[in-house]
């Protein structure tokens, strides 16, 4: 795909700047991929929920709280138990007596970052509290809406091996998340790292932040004006459309999974320095963004594919524009 002719490689704006600091920030305390690291900020700067499953003590709680002191604003985290409430989440109305009325109580979803550790041992009833927030940034609440403030964004998390007193997410939610990642054992001398700093001087307590809520929500803006070509919007349609046309997989990609592919890959855009989108953001993305939201028919499960084998060849499939 050619570039347009408009549009250079420009001077680093403030947009890349804040995710280059945020980027570098998090790596203080948390020793994953700068890659797995950059995608966390992408996410934030997309608009998009980022769930993040992986084994116990590998520090994907500590990646959420690193986020939202790099950034200065508002963090709650919510532990999911079998026994929290829907209320627990949103928030709920009690009645006032000396005003003779009812007054509105914020759950900790009214913050900018909510962490939600375990996800999935919550109820049904309980996840679905989310689904309002995850999508349309507002509560309601009998009857009457509250909105949230930006940027707002979901980390969730919850572990792999253990499904024992859980409750796997509907897709409908996990279709709601824009990607899913893992920031799997770090290398040895990292983790030897690690283990001095965590026994000594935790990082996480020091850690300042390097950017704010209007330098992020400003990036958001910024982000959102980057060019697409035509032809990308059909690359990533014939993407989708081949997940959904694989006998291999029970449920393919929505067109909520290209709305959010095309978002990150926007804010990839961004953090590259170029205010137009290119194949290769796209292909950098598809797999965090894509994977979690096919479900494997019986047959592909039994041979012991995964979904993002399936993404891959999706990919390897489709014509790159040129």
């Amino acid at each position: 795909m050619s570039s347009p002719e408009r549009v250079a490689e420009s001077p680093r704006s403030e947009g890349s700047a804040t995710v280059e600091a945020i980027t570098a920030n998090l790596g203080k305390v948390v020793h994953a991929r700068e890659e797995t690291l950059r995608l966390c900020v992408l996410c934030l700067l997309s608009e998009g929920h980022l769930i993040i499953e992986d084994f116990p003590g590998v520090g994907k709680t500590m990646l959420a709280k690193s986020l939202a002191q790099s950034v200065d604003c508002s963090f709650s985290r919510l532990q999911f138990t079998p026994d929290l409430l829907p209320s627990d989440v949103t928030g709920v109305n009690v009645y006032d007596q000396r005003a003779n009325q009812f007054e509105f109580r914020p759950g900790p979803v009214f913050a900018n970052l909510l962490l939600v550790d375990e996800i999935n041992r919550a109820s049904p009833k309980t996840q679905s509290a989310l689904l309002e927030c995850m999508q349309e940034n507002q509560v309601t609440t009998d009857g009457t809406t509250h909105g949230l403030g930006r940027p707002f964004m979901v980390l969730a998390t919850q572990n792999p091996i253990e499904y024992e007193g859980t409750y796997p997410l509907p897709e409908a939610q996990l279709d709601r998340f824009a990607m899913r990642l893992t920031l799997g054992y770090p290398a040895l001398s990292e983790e030897a790292r690690m283990l001095s700093e965590q026994t000594s001087d935790p990082p996480l307590d020091s850690l300042g932040a390097v950017s704010t809520a209007a330098r992020v929500i400003a990036a958001i803006e910024e982000a959102k004006a980057i060019y697409v070509e035509e032809s990308l919007h059909r690359y990533v349609v014939e993407i989708l459309r081949q997940t959904r046309g694989d006998s291999r997989l029970y449920l393919g990609a929505s067109p909520r999974a290209g709305i959010a592919l095309l978002r990150v890959a926007k804010a990839r855009a961004l953090s590259e320095q170029r205010d137009y989108v290119l194949p290769e953001d796209v292909q950098a993305l598809v797999e965090p963004v894509l994977a979690h939201r096919l479900i494997l028919a019986p047959e592909a499960r039994s041979a012991g594919l995964t979904q993002g084998e399936l993404v891959r060849q999706a990919v390897a499939a489709t014509p790159v524009p040129v």
